[in-house]
């Protein structure tokens, strides 16, 4: 068995740094971790052990950081989720490059059949692959007034038989489901959902502050890409944003990329929910791709400067972002401590989700996904169960 040993590293995780760290990765997981120059103990015993070679990492004093989890994502380098399997994988892929080791893949609305044929494919697709965890259905449960880059004639109310439909499809594989909680049936929604271990997600909606706050104190879980499709947070009206602050469970997404939200905003964000807000990337197709025509869903998009807007008008669809760059804007722009974003972009996603056992952060007997960075936050190297990507 090779082993490999990571050292001359600082270390983020559990919103700390590790100074002059190292960690020793066996059979795709993370062995044993360590500081200063006791890594030097390691490769010794491990060249005594007859059955293993150690293979040596310099990483001179680069950022080593848990890969990146992103539970909100369509897309990325041409190809779309909704395309099904052999895109997805592509997309993914372009996705491993910045940094992303563990994907939720997000669905836009579509009619429920065609949703829960998704979910059904999703599920055979995280078994098979563990960088997969699952789905997220956005919609077709949304407000049309909220729609964003929905198409509205897919937008429908929740009924039993509709969410059962998608719970059956996922197979325990459906992480999380945005709905409006509004709109009627959705209070039954959501304790269906519930039920099945879905997390909820309040988003595209026209809910109030107690609409919200009710969808919450029933156990919805996260707030879908705050402050987007959906009523701001006004000093005497605070919407779903005031009723996801006042509720300590409740994970707070926000998508980082200069155009959502305004850094101060986002700033605002964590230091009210410092362990609840979650970076998310809202990636379309055309993330890592160049300006130009692309489709979202069923909606034509333009993109220009790197901008997704639905052809025609002004609203936003979706993101060109990669987590590596949503890192990075967090701590320049947004002016959030290295530790603290990285966090929101690994442990704070999974716990959104209730995953993670296996994941997220740098400990001894956890999946060995590691993300390299340079001191100006740049991507060097990403690992995927030990394996340094090509």
């Amino acid at each position: 068995m090779t082993h490999t040993l990571i050292h001359h590293a600082h270390l983020i995780t559990d919103q700390q740094i590790i100074r002059d760290g190292w960690l020793l990765l066996t059979g795709g997981v993370i062995q044993d971790l360590g500081t200063g120059d006791s890594w030097r103990s390691r490769v010794n015993g491990n060249q005594e052990d007859a059955a293993g070679q150690t293979h040596e990492v310099d990483l001179r004093g680069a950022w080593l950081t848990p890969g990146f989890v992103d539970i909100h994502c369509h897309g990325a380098g041409g190809y779309a989720f909704d395309d099904g399997p052999a895109a997805a994988l592509k997309a993914i892929d372009v996705h491993r490059q910045h940094g992303t080791t563990s994907s939720v893949l997000s669905f836009v609305a579509d009619a429920v059949p065609a949703m829960a044929e998704r979910l059904a494919w999703v599920s055979k697709l995280t078994r098979e692959n563990p960088t997969v965890l699952g789905s997220h259905a956005e919609g077709p449960f949304l407000d049309p007034g909220h729609r964003g880059a929905h198409a509205q004639d897919l937008l429908v109310t929740p009924t039993p038989a509709a969410i059962e439909q998608l719970i059956d499809a996922a197979e325990d594989t459906l992480r999380q489901l945005t709905l409006a909680p509004e709109l009627p049936g959705a209070a039954e929604a959501i304790e269906q959902l519930r039920a099945a271990g879905v997390t909820v997600a309040v988003g595209h909606t026209d809910a109030s502050f107690d609409d919200a706050l009710r969808a919450f104190r029933a156990g919805a879980g996260v707030l879908t890409h705050a402050f987007n499709a959906m009523n701001p947070l006004h000093h005497r009206r605070p919407g779903p944003v005031g009723a996801a602050l006042e509720c300590p469970g409740v994970s707070i997404e926000v998508i980082s990329d200069g155009v959502h939200v305004h850094p101060r905003v986002i700033a605002t964000v964590f230091a009210s929910a410092p362990e609840r807000t979650v970076l998310i990337t809202d990636a379309m197709s055309a993330t890592c791709m160049h300006d130009g025509a692309y489709t979202l869903g069923a909606l034509p998009v333009t993109v220009t400067d790197g901008v997704a807007r639905l052809t025609g008008g002004d609203t936003i669809a979706g993101s060109t972002l990669t987590m590596d760059r949503a890192v990075k804007r967090a701590v320049e722009e947004v002016g959030l401590p290295l530790e603290q974003a990285v966090y929101a972009a690994t442990q704070a996603p999974l716990r959104a989700i209730n995953a993670g056992e296996d994941r997220g952060r740098l400990a001894p007997g956890l999946r060995a996904d590691l993300v390299v960075l340079t001191q100006d936050l740049t991507v060097a190297d990403v690992y995927v169960a030990g394996e340094k990507l090509q």
